[in-house]
C-alpha cells in the first residue's frame, strides 16, 4: 500500500508522461470544466470511478462519501457537501447526467446492518452512524426480509443506489431539470470481485452492462 512519499513518486512519473503527453488538453482544462456526467460513489479505495469507466480529467464531475450515499433536501442551516456539489453540479455546470454508483462490499453497508455504531460519539464511529442512518429505513425493510447475511448484504449494497436516486429527486432543481429533459438520473454497481458493472433499469433491477 503507498505511503505519501510514494505519492509523491508517482506525481512524478505523472509529470513525465501522461501530463506531458496531454499537454494542450491540461492547458485547455486550466480554463475551466464542462463535464457532461456527475458521478455518486463511495470513498472505498477500491472503487475509484475514474479507473472503472476509464475516463481522463474533465471528463467526470466526481462525490465521493461513505456508502454513495445522497442525504434528503434539508435546509437546516447545516453543512451540506453532497448537497452543494450536487447544486453545483446542475445549476453551474448543467450536467446531463448523474450516475449513482454503488459496490461490492461496502463498509458503509456493513454498519449500517450491523448498527455497529448505534450511541457512539464522534470520533468513536458518530458521524459514521449518523451518516448511515440515512440507510435505516431500507436496513429495516430489507433485514426483515432477508436478515443479515449474504443475501441482505447484497441487497442492501444495491438499495443504497435506490435510496440515493429517491433522494436526489426530492432535490426542487433536479426536479426542475428532471421535467425539463435535460437530466438523467442513473444507477450502476460495481462488483469488485469479477469487476462487472451492473446498470440499473427503469424499474430498479440490475443487469450486467
Amino acid at each position: 500500500m503507498a505511503n505519501f512519499s510514494e505519492l509523491v513518486g508517482g506525481y512524478h512519473r505523472f509529470r513525465e508522461t501522461d501530463w506531458a503527453e496531454q499537454r494542450d488538453r491540461w492547458s485547455q482544462l486550466s480554463k475551466g470544466q464542462s463535464p457532461r456526467v456527475m458521478v455518486i460513489a463511495c470513498s472505498d479505495s477500491r472503487v475509484d470511478p475514474a479507473q472503472v469507466f476509464d475516463t481522463s480529467p474533465g471528463e467526470i464531475f466526481v462525490v465521493r462519501n461513505v456508502a454513495n450515499l445522497v442525504p434528503p433536501f434539508e435546509t437546516d442551516g447545516s453543512r451540506h457537501g453532497v448537497s452543494a456539489a450536487l447544486e453545483f453540479a446542475v445549476t453551474q455546470l448543467k450536467v446531463s447526467e448523474i450516475v449513482v454508483m454503488g459496490h461490492q462490499s461496502c463498509g458503509g453497508v456493513h454498519a449500517s446492518l450491523t448498527d455497529a455504531f448505534s450511541g457512539k460519539e464522534p470520533g468513536e464511529g458518530g458521524f459514521i452512524a449518523h451518516w448511515v442512518d440515512i440507510l435505516s429505513e431500507a436496513r429495516d425493510r430489507i433485514t426483515a426480509e432477508h436478515g443479515t447475511g449474504p443475501d441482505a448484504i447484497h441487497a442492501m449494497e444495491l438499495e443504497t443506489v435506490r435510496v440515493s436516486i429517491a433522494n436526489l429527486r426530492t432535490f426542487p432543481f433536479v426536479q426542475e431539470a428532471e421535467a425539463a429533459g435535460t437530466l438523467n438520473l442513473r444507477g450502476a454497481y460495481f462488483a469488485i470481485a469479477d469487476g462487472v458493472l451492473h446498470v440499473m433499469d427503469d424499474d430498479g433491477a440490475f443487469d450486467a452492462a
